[in-house]
């Protein structure tokens, strides 16, 4: 048996299988014609070629761990890393959001109580699985919550403001909303600052200076603005000692696959804006 053959046999096949299919090993092996091999079928599942770069949009690797070498796929975070890396894992699409919002807070150590989190996203952002909760009967002129302060983004986000303030220890009470349209995340972020605005603003806009698709808006900001594109749009406030911060991205783009192609950019040495110089849906 040529040993090449039957391995890129196993990868036509795993490639080929449908989002959400569990297959097992041996299931792979009577498909490539070699029932008799799912031992190998695991072996070439764990030697995948050392050159063979992977962007993950699991939640499997975007925590540190001595079991992975993938790097967090931030691109405003982690840029240098992921130019250098073969493994990225990509962020989840509420956690960009949230963390476009916070990072330069965190950079000049300004997290030192909890964060209060209101953010609203569209169907898609519920997963390719269907459910009731997805459906337009159901969510049609509808909202709700769901995993209130439970969200599964909040660990990755509170890892990503540790990196830059080593002494963050507060909690993200992050409440989750269900919205009555298809794709978008508009999340509101309150933070007790008393630093005043226009120095806030400067922190945000020398922070973001080299990032291609985050800005700084003066004017409010609605979900339409980015819509269809890979850009994130922020807008700050101050109401008292109270920093008021709105961020909004398009979850299926800057929160999944826009951010995907951003790292493959930056992983092969491209200009980072190649196959993302997109128009907003409106405006």
């Amino acid at each position: 048996m040529n040993h090449s053959v039957f391995l890129q046999d196993v990868y036509s096949v795993v490639a080929a299988i449908p989002t959400g299919c569990v297959v097992t090993y041996g299931q792979i092996a009577y498909l490539v014609g070699r029932p008799q091999c799912s031992r190998m079928v695991g072996q070439a599942m764990h030697n995948v070629p050392e050159d063979l770069k992977i962007i993950d949009l699991s939640m499997d690797y975007r925590i540190k761990s001595d079991d992975h070498d993938f790097i967090y796929g931030l691109p405003e975070l982690n840029r240098r890393a992921i130019c250098h890396s073969k493994h990225v894992a990509n962020p989840g699409c509420f956690a960009t959001c949230i963390q476009l919002g916070l990072l330069p807070l965190a950079k000049h150590l300004l997290l030192n109580e909890d964060v209060m989190v209101n953010a609203i996203t569209g169907s898609t952002g519920a997963g390719v699985k269907p459910g009731a909760t997805s459906h337009f009967s159901w969510r049609n002129n509808n909202m709700s919550i769901y995993k209130p302060f439970s969200h599964q983004h909040v660990p990755e986000i509170k890892q990503s403001l540790k990196q830059l303030q080593n002494s963050f220890n507060a909690e993200i009470d992050f409440i989750p909303y269900r919205g009555d349209f298809p794709r978008g995340i508009f999340a509101t972020l309150v933070v007790k600052c008393k630093v005043e605005l226009e120095e806030l603003v400067k922190m945000y806009q020398d922070y973001y200076a080299e990032d291609s698709f985050v800005h700084i808006v003066d004017k409010n900001i609605d979900l339409k603005q980015v819509v269809n594109t890979n850009k994130c749009l922020i807008h700050l406030e101050k109401h008292g000692d109270k920093l008021l911060v709105i961020s909004c991205i398009d979850n299926l783009l800057k929160g999944a696959s826009g951010q995907a192609v951003h790292n493959m950019n930056l992983m092969f040495n491209l200009e980072e804006t190649v196959g993302l110089r997109l128009k907003p849906s409106a405006f």
